[in-house]
């Protein structure tokens, strides 16, 4: 037990995708917060280590069909980023945005929390559209461009951010950022627990905040454990 509580949860994340679903079941922050170990992280989340561990140890590898992150090109990773998570997000983001002003105009007097988390969400969102942006515009294409010169044999081009560690650095800062959004408006929902005066469209908000939580946590997971070391590693 001690050399898995002892690992950091990203490396367990990356060893095994299947844990982030233990992860995510529990509120263990294994993206923007991936550097902790198992120890640290359950101890921040609440939970317990000896059951965390478990279910680790016994957790089904995900279908065979999965892809392999850790060694598919890096292209791949970018492409599989771009057309699943970051589609995805602007989507969420607008049907979120619609529920939410739906949801704040019919019940927004009888709870006044949802101005909280109407405001905290919409400066994420618009933080998002920008980060997406930064990301397929300048940071993306640099990845793909280093990979196919060292596949060739090529001098890699020095990029106007001089270090691919600039952009890294930043995304993994707005990373952070939407990580505590998400913490503020998990907490403001109750956990997404719609009140028991919530109404379909009331229940539907929270049902998809709680899917967007989960999706980006593991859009960053990719990101933060995956993508970005290993364009560090290469850069090297």
């Amino acid at each position: 037990m001690s050399v898995m509580t002892e690992k950091t949860v990203r490396e367990l994340a990356v060893e095994n995708p299947a844990s982030t679903l233990i992860f995510e079941r529990l509120h263990i922050d294994y993206c923007c917060g991936g550097n902790r170990t198992l120890e640290e992280a359950c101890r921040a989340a609440g939970a317990s280590l000896d059951t965390v561990v478990r279910a680790l140890e016994t957790a089904a590898p995900l279908p065979a069909a999965d892809r392999d992150w850790k060694t598919e090109p890096l292209a791949e990773l970018v492409a599989h980023i771009r057309q699943t998570h970051h589609v995805y997000t602007r989507e969420a983001l607008a049907r979120i945005t619609q529920l939410l002003d739906k949801v704040c105009s019919v019940h927004g007097a009888r709870h006044p929390e949802l101005a909280g988390i109407q405001t905290t969400f919409g400066a994420l969102a618009q933080e998002l559209s920008m980060h997406l942006m930064k990301e397929e515009m300048m940071l993306f294409p640099y990845i793909v461009r280093m990979e196919e010169s060292v596949l060739a044999g090529d001098p890699v081009l020095p990029a106007a951010f001089g270090t691919v560690r600039n952009p890294v650095a930043m995304m993994m800062r707005e990373h952070d950022g939407a990580g505590e959004d998400l913490r503020d408006i998990r907490a403001a929902t109750n956990g997404y627990t719609a009140p028991a005066d919530g109404c379909i469209t009331y229940q539907t908000l929270y049902r998809a905040l709680a899917e967007f939580e989960a999706d980006l946590h593991q859009h960053i997971h990719l990101e933060n454990n995956i993508l970005f070391p290993r364009a560090l590693d290469m850069e090297k």
